[in-house]
């Protein structure tokens, strides 16, 4: 591992670096989902709603209430990973919450007001495997803290 990476991850747990990657991660995509070309159709952008046709990356689509909560989730990741076990219970909560978005999404029907966020098939599909993977590095972050 070079310095500049040690020096980074020093004295910081395995768990603290993944939540905060998966902090700023979300936090860009909020971001990113208010820079029109980045989002298409960003003239389209409504509050809420299945209405708004605005894609971030002109593929997962996007309201502003959908970017506020990625914002908030980001926010709420680096909070968490203030500690090991903050970082553990933002992966493994964090990732419970996506699995139910993702049952969520996939129940409802997709031009109905229920799709108030809104989500569509990418999205789906995204929440499904940052759930999966945010509860697998909780868990495993969770077992060798136990261990």
């Amino acid at each position: 591992m070079s310095d500049s990476r040690m020096k980074a991850t020093r004295g910081r747990a395995p768990a603290q670096v993944v939540a905060m990657v998966v902090a700023l991660v979300f936090t860009l995509v909020g971001i990113l989902g208010f820079i029109p070309g980045i989002t298409t159709d960003y003239d389209s952008l409504t509050f809420a709603g299945h209405d708004s046709s605005a894609e971030l990356l002109g593929i997962f689509a996007v309201s502003v209430l959908h970017n506020i909560v990625h914002l908030l989730f980001g926010i709420v990741g680096f909070m968490m990973a203030r500690t090991a076990g903050g970082s553990v219970t933002y992966l493994l909560a964090g990732g419970a919450i996506y699995l139910v978005l993702w049952l969520y999404g996939v129940l409802i029907d997709l031009d109905s007001n229920a799709n108030f966020v809104p989500v569509n098939d990418a999205d789906n599909w995204l929440h499904l495997a940052l759930g999966v993977a945010m509860v697998g590095f909780g868990a495993v972050f969770a077992r060798s803290r136990r261990t």
